[in-house]
């Protein structure tokens, strides 16, 4: 890293300390967050973009926390790309009439300074045909050099269906390729990931 970018990086960690972790302590699900480590400051940044992407409240800006190559994945879609990850969350409005993350814990886990895994403890709210529904979730965040290169949605807190975690790899496989096939469905659908018109 030359001087001028570890200039950069400073500055752009002190923004994060004075301007998002000062409010971090006012959330109560962000009292586990160790502010003084780089990857609990950059918790802080990036909890109000995933919670405009779950409250379906997503603009072009809250993508930018992903790395170009970032994956997401749930038990329907399997995301590859900053494009098809703004198509999954860009869909959510479409499939719900109401979406939204109620309560929320947050820790994490530094690995190096800017990387580690971020855990969101959370319970999402639905409505879907006139129902209901509330559902616990564990969201797991892989950051590498300040951006989220995985995001894991898992339902229930129970592992995705994967040729590593059933029983029988064949159905993992199956589950693997249906989830891929559902995410090119919803991308060809939502536009290859473009961006919606501002609301006036």
């Amino acid at each position: 890293m030359t001087e001028t970018e570890a200039s950069g990086s400073q500055a752009m960690d002190h923004n994060i300390s004075e301007e998002t972790a000062k409010t971090a302590n006012d959330q109560p699900g962000m009292k586990g967050i160790d502010t003084d480590k780089e990857l609990g400051r950059l918790a802080t940044h990036l909890m109000p973009h995933i919670l405009n992407l779950y409250n379906c409240e997503a603009t072009a800006l809250d993508f930018e926390i992903y790395a170009s190559n970032a994956s997401f994945e749930d038990p329907l879609m399997c995301a590859k790309g900053v494009k098809q990850i703004k198509s999954a969350f860009y869909a959510i409005p479409k499939v719900f009439s109401e979406a939204k993350m109620g309560e929320y814990f947050v820790q994490e886990d530094e690995t190096a300074p800017g990387a580690g895994e971020i855990r969101i403890d959370n319970v999402q709210h639905y409505k879907v045909w006139g129902q209901a529904v509330d559902m616990r979730s564990l969201i797991k965040i892989q950051v590498q050099d300040g951006k989220v290169v995985r995001h894991e949605d898992l339902w229930d807190k129970k592992p995705l269906w994967t040729r590593h975690t059933v029983r029988v790899p064949l159905v993992g496989r199956a589950a693997e390729g249906w989830r891929r096939f559902n995410m090119l469905v919803t991308h060809t659908i939502m536009g290859f990931g473009k961006d919606p018109r501002p609301k006036h």
